[in-house]
């Protein structure tokens, strides 16, 4: 658990393809957002209750079905508003039998309340959260960026980029997003990745092999 002056985070790991899903909640007032709950929705839940958060929103980098696979579960538990980019509202409206052709099952995720643009301000009771379009894994991708920290989804990994020869993936897009929106960033920002373990803008600007600054 990361914790960032009463903001914490904590990492839960779900699904077959071990999706990372982030608590993210101000521990004074106890409200907070998920992001990328990709799957395993009793496993999150049970997390939420334990800590006592109220979610306001539910978060997503982009719209693959290993992210957003327990979006319909969470909403319903939770009644939090479900935030996502309009360019990725392709995938969330396929997730479900974009899941089946991998051979994972998982409920179809409602309508998203409302579309997120760069820029955007996210307001939790305790803290905010802004909006950056981080394109290339997916045409709306999206990382979000408080103080020191930055969830980023498939955009940015330790050591490695996310995949760009998915459906309407690029790589020039996605070398652009890391270049001028995320390396752009303090080198001690903390990057919450969308599988694996976090790094940092530093490291990956020095040792990542796939971008460099």
């Amino acid at each position: 658990m990361m914790k960032t002056n009463n903001v914490k985070v904590e990492r839960i790991v779900v699904g077959p393809l071990f999706s990372n899903c982030y608590l993210v909640w101000d521990d004074s007032t106890k409200e907070g957002v998920v992001i990328d709950p990709g799957d395993d929705a009793q496993k999150i839940l049970k997390r939420i209750k334990q800590i006592g958060i109220k979610i306001k929103y539910i978060l997503v980098t982009h719209g693959h079905f290993d992210h957003v696979g327990a979006v319909s579960t969470i909403k319903k538990e939770t009644e939090a508003e479900f935030l996502a980019h309009r360019n990725d509202y392709v995938f969330i409206k396929d997730a479900e039998s974009s899941a089946c052709r991998w051979g994972v099952i998982i409920k179809q995720p409602p309508e998203p309340d409302g579309f997120i643009e760069d820029g955007d301000i996210i307001s939790v009771d305790g803290f905010e959260l802004k909006v950056i379009h981080t394109p290339g894994h997916s045409p709306g991708g999206v990382s979000f960026l408080y103080n020191n920290m930055v969830f980023c989804g498939d955009t940015l990994f330790q050591g490695s980029i996310g995949r760009t020869d998915f459906r309407m993936g690029s790589f020039e897009e996605l070398s652009e997003s890391i270049k001028n929106r995320l390396y752009t960033l303090s080198d001690d920002t903390i990057v919450y990745t969308g599988h694996g373990p976090p790094t940092t803008i530093g490291d990956e600007k020095r040792f990542n092999p796939f971008v460099r600054e």
